[in-house]
């Protein structure tokens, strides 16, 4: 578990890393070093403006600019001065974004330090899993509806999981863009040479799910030389495979707004004794392994992350034939499912600046949802990742398409006890360990069954959600 704990930990400060290049301390004090004039945006790619969205030009400068709080900058940074097809679209509308910066383990209170002094409040702050519902029923921030319309055609296609954050009837959250949190790349060459079913055929197919998953790894792993390690996976994969289940460990009945533990549902069982089983035929590699082709190079068949592992520096170099899936579906459920990081902005309470925000909102939506900025996106993504392939980028679309559920485990947002690393071990959040610690090894070598995670921790989640409840129940009344 040791390794397992180390490993969710480097996860989460190198996707940190990634997120938000050049705004660390270090390249901040760097850049102080320059004149302001010595850096400029690009904008490699020209992006054509959106003549349905409303301008607000004639606001006031001071209710067109919308103060962020965050970790990383919305705007150009000398690090990465390509502007952003939404950054674009809203500059042309006449908004603007002034950045304040935070660090990642002080940006919860940063935020409700400003609240509560009603001072340099923020109008947005980015969506969190914490978000919804633990910092809602704190009155952290406010519903969106009189700004979002959800039978409007630039958000039908999202109403639907835009309903999965409705409390007392309000919705909270505008889904904007869906990234999967991890997807499967792998070695097109090896597959081919060992003989095996290409991943990417039976995705086509619609038959990758957990048996074809298992077998080709079993496959891969029992054709090693004498003395040669192969692992089947390295990486993020263990909520995904679950949550293929179309289950999470917390439940939400929206008619009643009260949150339930899910820790006894049979299929999310069948998940955690499947990968229970594989952990114990020695499938897994459990070390941290930073990018695609490290884990490659340790005999890892599939590495499991977020495409930040695999795109940039990270990504194939010329001569190389990768490819990407989707996780495994469960054989019992055929719906197309993504854990997503949904890519939204809450509305901070004290901001009274509708207008902007909703411009911001159609701005961002528009530049994902629009078949003109898709493909000015894909124009830049290709840009710096010239080695990815069509059959890649097709994947990488589809997941994140509305042909897929997205889902979203309420137990990360019950509150910081289950959700937040600092309120369980520092390292990793509670409900990781629900999903993990089945798979993997404690300190002294031992793993434990689904069973035991459960006894261990359901009475923490039972707890936490019966004060949730009952913080739902005063917000509402």
């Amino acid at each position: 578990m040791r390794n397992l704990k180390k490993y969710l930990a480097a996860a989460l400060a190198l996707g940190l890393v990634f997120g938000t290049v050049g705004c660390g301390k270090d390249s901040g004090k760097k850049d102080e070093k320059k004149n302001d004039d010595s850096f400029e945006a690009t904008q490699n790619i020209e992006v054509a403006d959106a003549a349905e969205i409303e301008s607000i030009e004639d606001l006031p400068e001071d209710q067109r600019t919308l103060l962020y709080l965050g970790t990383a900058d919305l705007n150009p940074t000398r690090s990465n001065p390509e502007m952003s097809t939404e950054m674009t679209l809203f500059q042309s509308k006449g908004g603007a974004i002034e950045f304040t910066q935070t660090a990642h383990l002080e940006r919860f209170d940063k935020l409700a330090d400003a609240i509560m002094a009603n001072k340099d409040v923020p109008d947005i702050f980015n969506y969190e899993w914490l978000s919804f519902p633990s910092q809602v029923v704190k009155d952290m921030y406010k519903p969106i509806d009189e700004i979002v319309d959800f039978n409007d055609p630039l958000w039908v296609g999202v109403k639907d999981t835009a309903d999965q954050f409705v409390l007392g009837g309000k919705h909270y959250v505008a889904p904007l863009n869906f990234i999967a949190s991890s997807m499967l790349c792998y070695d097109k060459d090896v597959i081919e040479a060992e003989g095996l079913d290409d991943p990417y055929d039976l995705y086509l197919d619609g038959t990758w799910d957990w048996n074809a998953f298992r077998d080709i790894m079993e496959e891969y792993c029992g054709n090693a030389d004498d003395g040669v390690e192969r692992y089947g996976i390295n990486g993020f994969f263990r909520q995904h495979f679950i949550q293929q289940t179309g289950k999470n460990m917390v439940n939400y009945d929206q008619d009643n707004v009260v949150f339930t533990s899910n820790l006894k549902d049979p299929d999310i069982e069948k998940g955690e004794q499947q990968l229970y089983e594989m952990m114990k035929s020695g499938l897994f590699y459990n070390d941290w392994v930073g990018s695609a082709r490290e884990a490659f190079k340790k005999g890892c068949l599939f590495y499991a992350m977020g495409d930040w592992a695999y795109t940039g520096n990270n990504g194939p170099a010329e001569g190389d034939n990768w490819g990407i899936v989707p996780h495994p579906q469960y054989p019992d459920n055929p719906q197309k499912i993504t854990t997503s990081d949904m890519k939204a902005f809450m509305w901070v309470r004290g901001s009274e600046k509708a207008d902007a925000v909703k411009t911001w909102f159609e701005c961002y939506r528009a530049a994902y949802s629009d078949p003109e900025y898709q493909q000015t996106n894909k124009d830049k993504f290709f840009e710096n990742n010239p080695y990815w392939t069509e059959e890649m980028y097709g994947v990488k679309m589809d997941v994140q398409s509305e042909d897929y559920m997205m889902i979203f485990d309420y137990a990360f947002g019950v509150s910081t006890a289950l959700g937040d690393e600092s309120g369980f071990d520092g390292n990793i959040k509670l409900v990781d360990a629900l999903y993990s610690y089945s798979s993997s090894l404690d300190g002294e070598g031992n793993q434990m069954t689904w069973t035991q995670v459960r006894e261990k921790y359901s009475a923490t989640v039972e707890s936490e959600l019966k004060t949730l409840n009952e913080q739902i129940a005063e917000y509402n009344g």
